[in-house]
């Protein structure tokens, strides 16, 4: 691990208290079993989201920055962020305030002026899926596994925030949670859209634009059998899981398809209960699809296994 104790700052963002509670539950419940301690960074603040940035950059940033501030005052280098949003905007504006000279002295003379500093690149802003695949390691994970998932057919969904080009991740074909996925035992779909974006907060703006959006991740996932989508992020998790019912209203489909934190589908492979995990909690049920694991696949599935020599074009 990168740090040798195991101990992390943890930033929870606003979701994981509210529509993401069961990202919080189960992160908590894997982080245990793994022997992870993150420890939340004490008056943490909301980190803005993307209304913010568009109306004011400068003090977004600078209310982004605070959160650094606070980590770095209380001896966090890693801070682990498992919200995608919450993670691009702590990373990037700990690159703007590094690469900017302006953007560092207009944050600093905000901070300043709440008691606070924060020098550029002190505090490193991580992922929980990079915790987990780096520094606790697939080897680690599997070691924990008590219930493979084998049976049960998975679309990794990593959606748009995680991969933007400034990230460590590949924009176009990431490969960190599938490997992840593959370890609990799970058989990884073709998902060419696995960093299509969601539509964010577009279903409060418009509608049609949004379901359609929608709609076209989940059909990828179902035209590949997925039973279930796993995803990284609370927005994702909340627009797949919770507008299925208005998506198959307007485009006449009939989308059943649960979606799931990666961190639910770790706790499942170690044996922990649905309570624990927070299993229920999602709109779209998914007992039909957990009903499959220790099941052996169709033939007709077996040949639509993901072939991992090929960098599929994604199918809209």
């Amino acid at each position: 691990m990168s740090q040798s104790t195991g101990h992390y700052g943890f930033y929870p963002g606003c979701s994981m208290g509210a529509t993401a509670r069961s990202y919080l539950q189960s992160t908590e419940a894997i982080c245990k079993a793994l022997g992870l301690t993150l420890k939340e960074v004490d008056d943490w603040n909301c980190c803005g989201a993307s209304e913010y940035i568009s109306m004011n950059s400068v003090a977004a940033y600078s209310l982004i920055a605070r959160n650094l501030s606070l980590a770095a005052q209380e001896g966090h280098t890693d801070l682990v962020a498992p919200c995608n949003m919450c993670f691009l905007n702590l990373h990037k504006v700990d690159g703007y305030m590094e690469k900017y000279p302006k953007i560092n002295q207009q944050v600093g003379r905000a901070l300043a002026a709440g008691g606070l500093s924060y020098k550029a690149g002190s505090v490193h802003v991580r992922h929980l899926l990079d915790i987990v695949v780096e520094d606790v390691g697939i080897d680690a994970v599997t070691a924990k596994i008590t219930r493979p998932l084998k049976g049960l057919r998975v679309a990794p969904y990593y959606g748009c925030l995680l991969t933007r080009p400034d990230s460590r991740y590949s924009p176009e074909y990431p490969t960190h949670l599938d490997d992840l996925l593959e370890a609990l035992g799970a058989t990884v779909v073709e998902f060419p859209l696995k960093t299509q974006c969601c539509g964010g907060h577009m279903t409060q703006i418009k509608e049609a634009t949004a379901y359609d959006m929608i709609r076209r991740i989940l059909q990828n996932a179902a035209e590949d059998q997925a039973d279930a989508i796993v995803t990284i992020c609370p927005m994702c998790q909340l627009n797949l899981d919770a507008f299925q019912p208005q998506v198959n209203g307007m485009f006449k489909t009939k989308f059943h398809l649960p979606v799931l934190y990666f961190t639910q589908m770790m706790g499942v492979a170690f044996g922990l209960s649905n309570k624990e995990l927070g299993i229920g909690s999602e709109i779209t049920s998914s007992k039909t699809a957990f009903r499959k694991i220790g099941q052996e696949e169709p033939e007709e599935q077996k040949s639509l296994k993901r072939d991992k020599n090929a960098l599929p074009m994604p199918r809209l």
